[in-house]
């Protein structure tokens, strides 16, 4: 007989698709990989030169994710703002100037006018050569929804044909994958290349939608095909979560510019499982990808985002006030909004609607591009509408939000002091409360789609726009009234008392906090944006606040939602199981179910295994002394047992489907001529995990979710009663909260 396998084979130990991993057995493993690399470097310089290698793997590779996270980022920015502006006009100075740039290279151009420069030519003066006129306007019209519908076209057909895996924003599938579920291709190298071409192209359709969110895909897909170059993190998917979990620090680091907020974000929202190296890790991949964005400077301004502000005034303490109504709107914006948007993809799913994907991405493309051209706040980029609503109003803005009276009657410098509204910061309310109208509406039916769409970028416009709003309101009450208490004190007249786009940054952090249901790491991105500590606990009050708000509303976050939506075995850390069930009330089998499918550890043919392994769809096989003894052995996995069997078939002679099947250390002399027997103890796991039946189901989800298990034997007096997967707790779960629990549709 052969124990043939002392040599590992390809293929055992790996897991198959859409299944949870084990992380304890992925763990032992590193472990063992890790005792057997520090015994052999005691005995030769070249395994000690390949034991420091092995320690130093980890930080190569965040160097090389941070490098190609933060390039790859500066590549969307630039191509994005381009073809966003080619939408209005063309730059004849230089094709590849979007329009800002090409007005910079310009040498007439005055301060007032510095969007209009004889070199930025809009379409309808390189077609009917004049940019005066209704009918002008109707060419300008006409070629912005149809370069809208292109970007659209263009950006569903790529993602429908080469990867339908590059949709929507990518992170619920990854945090469900960093809980060690697994989903073949969706971090691979064509999700990457389609996700990064059609991300470019769904942002510059002028879709409701940002690159925010998708750009933590583009990370992790990064993370993961760079994992391949190490074969320590090639070949442990506990590791490989490790490096992917600091992929997402990275990627919110270059959407943001906010390398801190980032490792807090895929600590708080993220990631499952995040040791102190972890940590580190994804501080550093998260600090190298900022400085490769930074390099590449991509908006020409010294800046990683384009909205970036300084605010100098300081602010007050009435002023909370109008912050916690903020955060109150906020977390209605994020209730109301997942609510509806949970509503409409599940329509989606299913009725013939999510049948025809293009067709969907085109109505909405030319809806939102119909719409959006007469207005300016909605025809300009969300990211350059928020840099717009966050500005603080100086002596050199054009814009019509700083269209004060007596703009110029000041002794303060370029600080304005605070001062009467003009006729254009009247027409800027009523543009942007019918901006907010469009933003709330639309983003619900945008969010979802066949393309990639980030929910960060919207969410933020929706509040900056309340805020701005509130914000010119108070405002123009303290110009007005500043002679009532609550202004008296600390108001005087003429003084610069209120910063509208504060109120625009507060109320951006409340409504991303209503749907996202971040905080801490919400309020550190958020002041990285904007430079401005002092403005911590303005953020801290709206975003707490959206959170209570929300939360009253609806315990999950848009992410949580869209996880039980599609169904994916994810435990919530952070939910309290607070019910008193036994583990016996939730184990297969139940009372009237058959009896529980087991494989004896000497008394079974290879055709025996090979009979149940047909019969049944189960992952893996509890091994027991005898049928009638019901004494645990140990557990083996399905894969790994058809992988062992055919490749003894092939490596072993003489082994038949009559030959018997070992898992015990020792096999007994056999009589002659009978087939040779097949020893596999080496796949058996010894030691699962095992509670008895009268253990409470609060324990038993502790279990699951601290030790990221697949699944835990049922034992009474010493004999396996049954089993309980991970399926099972979620369906127990969804079962105990009133939900449906056949929505869980994975193991």
């Amino acid at each position: 007989m052969m124990d043939f396998l002392e040599e590992p084979i390809p293929g055992v130990g790996t897991y198959d698709d859409f299944n949870t991993i084990d992380w304890v057995r992925e763990k032992s493993r590193d472990r063992d990989r890790h005792r057997e690399i520090t015994n052999k470097s005691k005995e030769s310089t070249w395994a000690l030169i390949h034991s420091v290698s092995d320690a130093f793997s980890g930080w190569l590779l965040m160097l090389l994710i941070g490098l190609l996270s933060g390039s790859l980022a500066g590549l969307i920015d630039i191509s994005a703002h381009w073809m966003t502006d080619l939408k209005e006009g063309i730059c004849t100075g230089g094709l590849w100037f979007n329009h800002e740039h090409c007005c910079w290279n310009s040498k007439n151009v005055t301060f007032e006018e510095k969007d209009k420069c004889p070199e930025w030519n809009s379409w309808s003066q390189l077609l009917i050569s004049t940019d005066e006129g209704a009918f002008a306007y109707i060419v300008n019209y006409f070629m912005y929804v149809l370069w809208a519908l292109l970007f659209a076209f263009l950006a569903v057909s790529l993602v429908k044909v080469f990867a339908p895996y590059a949709c929507g924003s990518g992170i619920p599938e990854i945090k469900t994958i960093l809980s060690g579920f697994i989903i073949r291709g969706y971090l691979g190298k064509w999700t990457l290349i389609i996700k990064t071409i059609t991300l470019v192209l769904a942002v510059s359709s002028g879709l409701s939608l940002g690159k925010e969110g998708p750009l933590v895909h583009v990370a992790c897909c990064c993370g993961n095909i760079l994992c391949h170059c190490f074969n320590k993190y090639r070949k442990n998917e506990a590791k490989r979560r490790e490096v992917l979990s600091a992929a997402a620090a990275a990627g919110v680091s270059v959407a943001f510019g906010a390398p801190i907020g980032g490792v807090l974000f895929s600590l708080e929202e993220v990631s499952y499982y995040f040791p102190l190296k972890t940590l580190w890790r994804s501080f550093f991949a998260a600090l190298v990808a900022a400085f490769t964005l930074r390099s590449i400077n991509p908006f020409g301004n010294s800046r990683l985002v384009l909205f970036y502000v300084e605010f100098h005034t300081p602010w007050h303490l009435f002023e909370l006030v109008p912050f916690i109504l903020l955060g109150i709107f906020g977390g209605l914006w994020g209730a109301l909004f997942i609510r509806t948007n949970i509503a409409w993809c599940r329509k989606r799913k299913t009725t013939q609607l999510g049948k025809y994907p293009v067709i969907e991405v085109l109505v909405v493309t030319a809806i939102t591009a119909i719409l959006a051209f007469p207005n300016e706040y909605t025809r300009m980029s969300t990211s350059e509408l928020i840099s717009e609503l966050f500005n603080d109003c100086g002596l050199l803005d054009s814009s019509q939000l700083c269209d004060y009276e007596n703009r110029f009657n000041t002794s303060k410098g370029d600080e304005l002091p605070d001062r009467p509204a003009g006729v254009g910061v009247y027409r800027a309310m009523w543009q942007l409360a019918l901006t907010l109208i469009m933003k709330i509406v639309i983003t619900i039916f945008t969010f979802g789609m066949k393309v990639p769409s980030g929910l960060f970028i919207p969410s933020m416009a929706v509040g900056a726009i309340a805020g701005r709003l509130l914000g010119v309101g108070m405002e123009q009450l303290a110009y007005y009234h500043h002679d009532w208490a609550i202004f008296n004190s600390w108001c005087s007249q003429g003084a610069d008392c209120i910063t509208p786009g504060l109120y625009a940054m507060v109320g951006a952090a409340a409504c991303l906090g209503g749907v996202t249901r971040m905080t801490v790491s919400l309020v550190v991105i958020m002041f990285e944006l904007t430079g401005g500590l002092e403005y911590i606990v303005p953020l801290m009050a709206a975003a707490m606040t959206s959170k209570w708000v929300a939360d009253a509303l609806g315990r999950e976050g848009i992410y949580d939602a869209h996880i039980r939506l599609n169904g994916y075995p994810f435990l919530e850390a952070k939910e309290e199981f607070a019910h008193k069930t036994l583990a016996m009330d939730v184990m297969k089998p139940r009372r009237n179910d058959p009896l529980l499918t087991v494989l004896t550890q000497d008394s079974m043919t290879v055709e025996d295994v090979e009979t149940i392994i047909t019969e049944t769809t189960y992952s893996g096989f509890p091994v027991v002394v005898s049928r009638e003894s019901q004494r645990l052995v140990g557990f083996v996995l399905r894969r790994d047992l058809i992988i062992s069997i055919e490749n003894a078939r092939k490596k072993q002679d003489g082994v038949v489907s009559t030959s018997i099947i070992y898992f015990t250390e020792h096999s007994p002399p056999m009589p002659p001529y009978t087939p040779p027997t097949l020893k596999l103890r080496n796949i058996l796991d010894l030691s699962p995990f095992t509670v008895t039946d009268l253990t409470p189901m609060e324990i038993v989800v502790d279990i699951f979710r601290k030790l990221g298990l697949r699944q835990c034997l049922v034992t009474h007096n010493g004999r396996l009663l049954g089993i309980i997967t991970k399926k099972d707790v979620l369906k127990h779960i969804a079962q105990m909260a009133n939900q449906d629990p056949d929505s869980i549709l994975f193991n």
